[in-house]
């Protein structure tokens, strides 16, 4: 008789994915997954919220995942050594607070075990468009317990703010505001939708680190799908897993981003497509 063991015998997880999930559209893991996986990396998707779709629609089914089956899942993911071999993590949206502390405590658990695992955390918040889409309190929790655990950061500048608790204005407000984030974990942090060039129709995002920061441009398109940002931390975070350097693996992720958002209006399609593959 056979025995199943819960370690893996030679399995390699890349990539643990912690965020939202819907039946229909393109944002949280429903977007991360198939983006990661066209790298061809192995990755775990744990669901924080399940939604039929995003809740721009005129009508939206599901809710947040409940607490215990979440906290099931990071116990599962341990129990069967997955935080071990796991070779980055990925964090999105989380939605209520509780999600935030069961979460930074298996962080902290996992870092124990797998010190050098690189762990992104896209703090989803809000932007500067519409405000917070969560629980303002989540904001603390992010600054207080879940951004000293990261390796890398990916707030766009509403976010950015709302870690710093600073209304950001100004270029050097925002590198410095990024330059404060950065700690004996955490090694860079990356700001989507930065600043804005309305004449220029044109987009920045800022890449600190604590040897440089760098600024790449991309153009402004004017409503675009939902799902973009969930897309850009996974194809950065698929870079950075080949080795690519931070700045090229941004740069790559920009491009990667903006080609979507293209295919999927050529497409004339209201979710987020992916472009088809070719080099990045």
């Amino acid at each position: 008789m056979f025995q199943v063991s819960d370690t893996p015998d030679g399995e390699v997880i890349d990539v643990i994915s912690i965020q939202s999930q819907v039946v229909y559209g393109s944002v949280g893991n429903s977007i991360a997954v198939p983006a990661l996986r066209r790298h061809g990396l192995q990755v775990v998707a744990v669901p924080t919220v399940l939604l039929s779709n995003t809740p721009h629609y005129a009508s939206c089914y599901g809710g947040e995942i409940p607490q215990e089956w979440f906290e099931g899942y990071l116990s599962a993911l341990a129990e069967r050594q997955l935080d071990v071999t796991a070779r980055a993590a990925v964090l999105g949206y989380l939605k209520s607070t509780s999600k935030a502390t069961a979460l930074a405590r298996w962080l902290r658990q996992m870092r124990e075990k797998n010190p050098q695992l690189p762990v992104i955390i896209d703090p989803v918040l809000g932007d500067d468009d519409s405000g917070f889409y969560v629980d303002p309190e989540l904001a603390r929790h992010y600054r207080e317990q879940l951004a000293p655990l990261a390796t890398g950061l990916t707030p766009n500048r509403f976010e950015l703010g709302c870690l710093c608790n600073a209304r950001l204005e100004s270029d050097a407000e925002i590198l410095d505001a990024a330059r404060s984030l950065l700690g004996a974990q955490t090694e860079w942090v990356v700001v989507t939708s930065a600043t804005r060039d309305d004449a220029k129709q044109s987009m920045q995002v800022f890449c600190v680190t604590a040897q440089e920061s760098f600024i790449t441009e991309h153009p402004r398109y004017d409503n675009p799908p939902k799902g973009t940002g969930d897309l850009f931390t996974a194809e950065l975070t698929a870079g950075l897993l080949r080795g690519v350097p931070l700045n090229n693996a941004v740069e790559q992720a920009s491009l990667f981003a903006q080609r979507s958002v293209l295919a999927t209006r050529t497409l004339g399609r209201r979710e987020l497509q992916l472009a088809e593959a070719q080099a990045v």
